[in-house]
């Protein structure tokens, strides 16, 4: 017999991407705290006289209202994605990103997006996205940067693909503060080897012990102390992952600094 899904109740959310549906309306790709990524669809949101309009904005906690998820069963055809959107309000938030504050947001958003599964919820790095975001307006460059690190750091740990950073991977041997260790896409943490981008064993189990302790100040200032390394090995680690070499926004990010020499 077929059954119905529970209606779900009022979401908390932001607004990672849109695409045009139609002349009046908009797909969405929502991050909520309760269920994770959705593909919702926001009929009349384009229209110049929507409420809509001002509401579904990046970078902006909302509350959202979803219409009944299809009915599932052997007799119907399978789950729909694509929800219909009943209502969207304002939840409060920073203010809005700009200049290169804005790309450093979107580029959080498609690593949520090319990382992420629909319908798989990750409460805590909800939390964490939403306590990056405004850090990512810092006039300091390096806080800018750790914030970005201490991201990527979150979101290969809830995907299930960062290795736990205090031990050798192959061996599970406790790192030693002074030794010096690589983060390798197919080995995980490893003794340094010549040419590898290495990094002091003290980091690294500070860095676990910020995402275990689940503070995001804490992991931030890990980072902080090591923005170079970490940054060459996050990005060949996202890349191996990604299974491609530069993510969309950071080639428009290029392409701008380009324009303005």
């Amino acid at each position: 017999m077929a059954t119905r899904a529970r209606t779900p109740a009022t979401l908390t959310a932001y607004v990672l991407h849109h695409y045009d549906w139609s002349e009046t309306s908009l797909i969405l790709d929502l991050f909520t705290r309760e269920q994770g990524r959705l593909a919702i669809a926001a009929k009349g949101a384009k229209r110049p006289t929507s409420q809509l309009r001002s509401v579904l904005l990046p970078f902006q906690r909302i509350h959202v209202a979803l219409g009944r998820v299809p009915k599932v069963g052997a007799d119907y055809e399978p789950l729909g994605e694509v929800q219909t959107l009943r209502s969207a309000e304002w939840a409060g938030g920073a203010a809005m990103l700009t200049g290169a504050a804005l790309f450093s947001g979107f580029y959080l958003n498609e690593l949520l997006m090319r990382l992420m599964a629909r319908h798989d919820p990750h409460p805590a790095l909800f939390d964490v996205y939403a306590q990056t975001l405004p850090t990512l307006a810092a006039r300091d460059d390096s806080q800018v940067q750790a914030a970005l690190r201490a991201f990527e750091i979150s979101v290969l740990k809830e995907v299930g693909v960062l290795p736990d950073l205090s031990l050798v991977t192959l061996t599970l041997e406790e790192l030693r503060d002074t030794g010096r260790y690589a983060l390798l896409p197919e080995a995980g943490v490893a003794a340094a080897r010549s040419g590898d981008t290495d990094i002091a064993g003290r980091t690294l189990i500070e860095l676990q012990a910020a995402l275990e302790h689940g503070s995001v100040p804490a992991l931030q200032q890990a980072c902080a102390s090591a923005l170079p390394e970490l940054k060459a090995m996050l990005r060949g680690l996202l890349h191996y992952h990604l299974g491609s070499p530069v993510l969309r926004t950071r080639q428009v990010m290029l392409d701008v600094q380009a324009l303005e020499r």
